[in-house]
């Protein structure tokens, strides 16, 4: 398997021995080259989610989707974004001007943020922090935030309906999405993301495989509870358009109204990302113990097997989503509260308990 460290090593000796830059200089351009990259990426994956999601929808309801702007309407995103960039940007009355523009960057910035821990590869990883688990919780609840600001700053009554509704959403199924990811680490032993898919590498060590039927139920809890957290259907009361509008982002337009857009199809590939790192190996590959099966899998580079495993399940969320209706409010807050969270909780204890007796594969 390719250590993509060798690539980042080689630019940081590029750097400082060969360029002969300091230390200043030399964290200064990769920061902002990272930063670039991650944002440039951050910015086509959205576009090809829009994409993505327009097309599956269109499957499933018998239809075509997009086909009229390009070959197969591949460049209808393009030009939704270009109409979007010049749309004007309008206050409105009566609203708090900061709390209004503040929301919009709260809610990109949680989505940027929880983005820069994906393992697309090994070494290949923007933020590993040795409680990565952790800040991953916390840098997504910022995103609970731009919710209620961008409903409260609005100075509309929908829109503030809206924000409640989500924000009880996301705090609550945050419960459990903490709980199956403390699941994992009490498996594998580590909270460093990195170290929980290291932990997955050879013969049938995925995280669902050696963790049989515990890990099982973690990893379709996390689903359950990563759509919730997203807001998405059949989880989008918080966007119910029949009784509230557009939900929170009612009065907002251009790219205030972008910027959420972005941040829902982002957060679904964090969702998604994070399930197949913690509970599908991430960019470990699939290995049985025969060699020459293993030999051909270890040939598959690692991002091909993130991304493969990534948008696998993406399409098992799009999939839910196109099929179930929305629920109540209330039908949403017995399910966490009633169901997956004391689930979760059982679940964790018998997830100690296996790891202590050794009843892991």
């Amino acid at each position: 398997m390719f250590d993509f460290k060798i690539v980042t090593t080689w630019f940081d000796n590029l750097l400082r021995q060969t360029l002969g830059l300091g230390d200043f200089w030399s964290i200064l351009i990769e920061c902002v080259l990272v930063g670039v990259i991650v944002l440039t990426i951050y910015a086509l994956i959205a576009m090809f989610m829009i994409f993505f999601e327009r097309k599956v929808c269109a499957w499933f309801q018998c239809r075509l989707g997009p086909m009229r702007v390009g070959p197969w309407g591949i460049f209808q995103v393009l030009a939704d974004v270009l109409k979007m960039l010049i749309k004007e940007i309008f206050g409105v009355d009566r609203s708090d001007k900061f709390l209004y523009a503040l929301a919009p960057c709260l809610t990109i910035l949680a989505s940027v943020g929880t983005f820069a821990f994906l393992p697309w590869n090994k070494g290949a990883q923007v933020l590993d922090f040795n409680v990565g688990v952790f800040m991953i919780t916390a840098i997504s609840s910022i995103g609970v935030l731009g919710v209620i600001l961008s409903g409260w700053g609005s100075n509309n009554k929908y829109s503030v309906v809206s924000a409640m509704r989500g924000a009880v959403q996301m705090i609550s199924y945050e419960m459990s999405l903490g709980l199956c990811m403390v699941t994992a680490v009490v498996l594998c032993g580590t909270m460093q993301l990195s170290g929980i898919v290291e932990a997955q590498t050879g013969p049938w060590k995925w995280l669902i495989i050696q963790g049989h039927i515990p890990a099982i139920v973690a990893f379709c809890v996390f689903l359950i509870a990563g759509n919730a957290e997203a807001n998405r259907g059949p989880f989008d009361l918080a966007e119910a358009e029949s009784e509230l509008t557009a939900g929170y982002h009612t009065e907002y337009s251009g790219m205030g109204f972008g910027y959420f857009y972005l941040a829902e199809y982002l957060n679904l590939v964090v969702i998604s990302g994070l399930a197949a790192a913690i509970f599908l190996g991430g960019w470990a590959p699939l290995n049985i113990g025969v060699d020459g099966f293993d030999t051909v899998m270890n040939y598959i580079p690692g991002f091909v097997w993130f991304i493969g495993k990534t948008l696998l399940v993406i399409w098992v969320l799009m999939w839910v989503r196109w099929t179930f209706p929305r629920l109540r409010i209330d039908h949403i807050l017995v399910l966490e509260w009633k169901y997956l969270m004391p689930l979760m909780l059982i679940t964790l204890v018998v997830m100690t308990a296996c790891v202590a007796l050794g009843w892991t594969l």
